[in-house]
């Protein structure tokens, strides 16, 4: 029965995860305890060095504990000439030959992605979209974003190439419990809101080290309308609040994305009424008003009409947290009819996202047509791409003192590639907004939003 773990010991949802995966009945914020891992994610960025640590540890020849459970996805340098980065996805390939690993999705021809059927993208998306992700489950990734599967009711969170070599050699890792932050969200999301402005809210309020090693847990009557790429954006941003991970309980809306990507049986676990939290906030969600964060940091928060003076060089749409299909959508809103007067990149997270953007039409026009009207630069191949700089050839890598409208996550000096370069975090909404203006806008400034939320389900529909 789902929650069936801890009925005589109030639990949070992540801690009867936790619970589940020592084989203990009952864990409490603090206890460290052995968990078997359902999942290990790798990317070529730190693949590489896990497993280099994993060879050196546990011998040459030696083999990972369970070749269906390990999941490699190059990702991040991929797009370059640089021949480190190459040579990195080329180790990944040599060592999923070796092991037989049954999960990679591998990238041989850069010059054409299309050409390579098993390549995805970000990883954070493919993960969801394979059907890698499953209520009840601990996963691991060697990626700070990994808690961007929290959206599914799992515990999900980076780890070091360190953690992560001791995981391919055994399938477990010690692990302290966090204490459970919850965020409950209450009410109809407004029509010119987007889950990115609500995150960056609860970041701003909290500050970047809020919820240093505590799992952030977001609830509420408002999140059974959320789709699960707004879950997405939610929980995948809980590292920048210093977040060990990100969690909203599974549902129906879980269950309907997951019926077509897995077959594979999960449990689904909600928190016990009186489980004991650290800390409670609440947001009644039509109080909320687009949002951006600032440089150098993503809880410098601000309204983003108050800072309608700030000229922005050009936007960027993209990365796990920002480059979903639904994200596109957000921006296609807003461009149709327009015509951006900055360079305006676009990055598909994943293959799927690719499609979907020349597929998918709002009011008759696809949204790679609203896209190339508006003035837009042709989307790229999917891909992490500029979010954290990379090489110097990367596609719209800052490689100059440039200021940034993103959709990414993290504004730090040089995260997307020139030291000086000056990144604003802000949503589809308000980066869209801003490339027609060529300044930070809030998107109400320049589009007619419903009285009732649009979702991006009912703005579009199939050619």
């Amino acid at each position: 029965p789902a929650g069936s773990v801890g009925v005589t010991h109030p639990m949070t949802l992540t801690e009867k995860i936790l619970a589940k995966a020592a084989g203990q009945p009952f864990v409490k914020p603090g206890d460290n305890v052995w968990v078997n891992v359902d999942t290990l994610m790798t990317h070529d960025v730190c693949g590489p060095g896990t497993i280099g640590i994993f060879q050196r540890e546990f011998g040459r020849d030696a083999k990972v504990w369970d070749k269906e459970k390990l999941v490699i996805i190059p990702d991040h340098y991929i797009f370059t000439a640089d021949e480190r980065a190459n040579r990195n996805v080329d180790i990944l390939r040599d060592f999923v030959n070796e092991q037989g690993i049954k999960y990679f999705y591998d990238i041989t021809d850069r010059s054409d992605f299309k050409a390579n059927p098993d390549y995805k993208g970000v990883c954070h998306i493919a993960l969801a979209q394979e059907g890698h992700c499953r209520p009840g489950e601990v996963l691991f990734g060697t990626d700070s974003h990994t808690c961007n599967a929290g959206a599914f009711g799992q515990f999900a969170t980076g780890i070091g190439n360190t953690d992560a070599g001791f995981i391919l050699g055994t399938g477990k890792l010690l692990l302290k419990v966090p204490a459970t932050m919850r965020f409950e969200l209450k009410g109809d999301m407004p029509d010119y809101l987007l889950a990115k402005d609500i995150i960056l809210q609860v970041i701003g309020d909290i500050g970047v080290a809020g919820a240093t090693y505590r799992a952030m847990e977001f609830g509420g009557d408002a999140i059974s309308k959320f789709s699960m790429e707004e879950r997405m954006t939610l929980c995948n941003m809980a590292i920048e609040a210093g977040g060990k991970s990100g969690l909203i309980a599974a549902d129906e809306v879980t269950k309907e994305y997951l019926r077509t990507r897995t077959n594979k049986p999960y449990e689904i676990f909600n928190s016990d009424p009186d489980a004991s939290f650290f800390s409670d906030m609440s947001y009644t969600l039509k109080d909320l008003e687009p949002v951006v964060a600032k440089p150098h940091s993503p809880d410098n928060k601000d309204l983003a009409k108050n800072c309608r003076h700030i000229p922005t060089d050009r936007v960027y749409i993209g990365s796990c947290t920002g480059g979903k299909t639904e994200d596109f959508v957000a921006a296609a809103r807003i461009l149709q009819g327009q015509k951006v007067s900055v360079p305006t990149f676009l990055v598909p997270a994943t293959q799927k996202v690719y499609q979907d953007v020349q597929t998918l039409k709002i009011g008759g026009q696809t949204l790679a047509e609203i896209f190339y009207n508006a003035g837009c630069i042709d989307p790229a191949a999917p891909s992490c791409a500029a979010c954290l700089g990379g090489p110097k050839d990367t596609f719209a890598r800052i490689n100059e003192p440039l200021t940034c409208v993103s959709t990414t996550n993290r504004n730090f000096p040089g995260r997307m590639g020139d030291r000086d370069g000056q990144v604003y975090l802000a949503s589809p909404y308000t980066a869209a907004a801003s490339a027609i203006t060529g300044f930070v806008t809030d998107p109400r400034e320049v589009y007619d939003f419903s009285e009732a939320r649009q979702s991006a389900e009912s703005l579009t529909q199939f050619t």
